[in-house]
């Protein structure tokens, strides 16, 4: 989608769940799933479609390749890439915050 911003041209960012970050996300939301899904749809996505790379809760980790993004949603990490030249923003890893720093996703 094109749409205009400031008076250039913009596109928004299209998302992109691999099978792992489903897998952690079924795992992570066997309790709480309404609430993390209303959290994705409602605040993370809106927020990644638009400017994955700056936001309150989104940090970069250094020395990580491909350069690898983190969304904080409370106790909760979503992890992703960003591919600029297809502008997809592909959702990687989930993992509680306890879990989240232990390996690399």
């Amino acid at each position: 989608m094109l749409r205009r911003a400031g008076g250039a041209l913009s596109r928004r960012y299209k998302i992109f769940e691999t099978r792992r970050f489903s897998t952690d996300f079924d795992l992570l939301a066997r309790h709480r799933k309404g609430t993390l899904e209303e959290k994705l749809q409602e605040h993370v996505y809106p927020q990644l479609k638009n400017e994955p790379r700056f936001g309150f809760n989104i940090k970069r980790f250094r020395d990580w390749h491909p350069a690898t993004w983190r969304y904080r949603v409370g106790d909760w990490r979503f992890f992703y890439i960003i591919d600029e030249e297809t502008r997809v923003v592909s959702m990687i890893a989930a993992a509680h915050r306890k879990e989240a720093y232990r390996r690399k996703p």
